[in-house]
């Protein structure tokens, strides 16, 4: 008799410690893919790559960023606040800059220009000692050929946007509020 009323609010706590862990990795799991970003551009035309520092004591001596494309190759490297050179993949020279007036702001963006087919697809930036790394996809299309297509060029002009987020945003907005009622259910 009474070791089965002793043993339920053990099984309980399990069980709650269980779901609050599955929770927790659910959520880290959620908002990697919710922070990857979405940019657009043209066939020769250029793009920004959005990076930054959540750091708030920034010190750039300390601070090495490391862009990688799809390929695991060093598109730009910044060590200790300077543009470093060194293992650099060729066929990004002279078409990979960032923006060294933004870095104590934590803005270690890149602008990729005379963009390729070949430019298409994920690029990560490292941040050391901080640990701290982002994502974003390219996606490259063909200039408009057509008078309509050029039109709507016109408006972008080449420039990047970030596509097709909205919904993914409403989307990670929605699970976040979701796994937060979870956890205050279960605390």
């Amino acid at each position: 008799g009474s070791g089965s009323i002793q043993s339920f609010p053990r099984r309980v706590d399990f069980t709650l410690i269980f779901i609050f862990c599955f929770i927790c990795v659910f959520a880290v799991l959620i908002n990697k893919v919710c922070l990857q970003v979405t940019v657009e551009a043209v066939i020769g035309g250029s793009v920004v790559l959005p990076c930054s520092s959540a750091q708030h004591d920034l010190k750039l001596q300390d601070t090495d960023v490391h862009w990688r494309d799809k390929n695991d190759k060093i598109v730009y490297s910044i060590i200790k606040g300077k543009h470093s050179v060194a293992g650099r993949d060729p066929r990004y020279k002279n078409r990979a800059e960032t923006f060294p007036d933004e870095y104590l702001r934590g803005n270690f963006s890149l602008k990729l220009i005379n963009l390729t087919h070949a430019d298409a697809g994920k690029y990560i930036c490292f941040l050391t000692p901080s640990n701290e790394h982002e994502t974003a996809e390219l996606i490259i299309k063909e200039t408009g050929n057509t008078p309509s297509d050029q039109e709507n060029q016109g408006e972008d002009s080449g420039a990047n946007s970030v596509g097709k987020s909205g919904p993914l945003l409403w989307v990670c907005i929605l699970v976040h509020v979701l796994l937060l009622a979870l956890i205050e259910l279960f605390t």
